[in-house]
């Protein structure tokens, strides 16, 4: 495992070379104001690299021991002079070529960071409306993959109905129900840390880094969490917060609620939240130590 290792071209599927061994990625970074207008940073890439004069993402060649979000992350410290601690990574999409693929890493930011040209393979760093993107001069990697990925830049908030969740297992959850919700919180901190599987569906992201609201009931309501996801202690009827946690989401986010409560789908639902079942959220959480 050496640094740049990755570097070097390689042949896919369909018979194009891309460069990078091990496959590459780029960072998309996004910003939306407080009136919802989203913008998201672009980089006019040098004359003298490959599709010169286009626009793109920073990124680059992934080398053997890193992931595609590490590799994103370095490469646009590399090119744009953009740090880690500025951005909040919200997804990954894949473009898989065959034999050879390129990974979008979507992160949020809260301000409209400054950008520069860090290195030769840059022209120019700028913020770009949404709406404004497609009538760039664009990479022809990224003028394919932009009409999916511009439908998956929305932040994707998961509301769990804990007392649903937790009773979906046979555990001896009802002799301590404050200590299964708090098991429960400790296994959904360590799965927001590590990223959810996409919903079933066209264009959406490999991985997802949604931001959790968990709702807690009754004797459940002591329950604490020390990661980083919301707990809303319900002070009366755990499906009325979570109905409020659906309704007072950013405009902008996708939510989605986890419960088999059917009165308390058709009313999330009817607030425009998508819906699934314990089981998808069980599957993915880590096993048991």
């Amino acid at each position: 495992m050496a640094a740049s290792d990755g570097d070097g071209w390689a042949l896919c599927a369909r018979g194009h070379r891309h460069w990078g061994i091990f496959g590459a990625s780029g960072l998309l970074v996004v910003h939306r104001d407080t009136g919802g207008s989203t913008h998201v940073l672009m980089q006019h890439r040098s004359f003298d690299s490959h599709h010169g004069g286009t626009w793109a993402l920073p990124g680059g060649a992934r080398d053997s021991h890193e992931s595609s979000v590490e590799t994103a992350l370095r490469e646009a410290a590399e090119e744009a002079a953009i740090a880690r601690g500025d951005l909040r990574v919200q997804g990954v999409y894949l473009d898989d070529h065959g034999g050879w693929s390129f990974e979008t890493v979507i992160a949020a930011a809260s301000v409209k960071i400054e950008a520069r040209p860090a290195n030769g393979e840059s022209i120019e760093l700028r913020w770009l409306p949404v709406a404004d993107v497609a009538a760039q001069p664009l990479h022809p990697g990224f003028a394919e993959t932009w009409p999916a990925i511009m439908h998956v830049l929305r932040p994707l908030r998961i509301v769990l109905d804990a007392a649903n969740v937790v009773g979906s297992r046979a555990d001896g959850w009802w002799r301590d129900r404050a200590g299964a919700a708090t098991r429960l919180l400790t296994e959904v901190s360590a799965l927001a840390a590590y990223g959810v599987r996409a919903l079933p569906g066209d264009n959406q992201p490999t991985r997802v880094f949604p931001r959790f609201t968990v709702v807690v009931e009754g004797a459940a309501r002591t329950a604490r969490s020390t990661g980083e996801i919301d707990v809303v202690a319900a002070p009366g009827s755990g499906d009325d917060a979570i109905v409020d946690a659906v309704r007072y989401a950013a405009p902008w986010e996708r939510v989605l609620v986890v419960t088999a409560d059917r009165a308390l789908r058709s009313r999330c639902l009817a607030l425009g939240a998508s819906v699934v079942g314990p089981r998808w959220l069980l599957e993915q959480l880590p096993a048991p130590s």
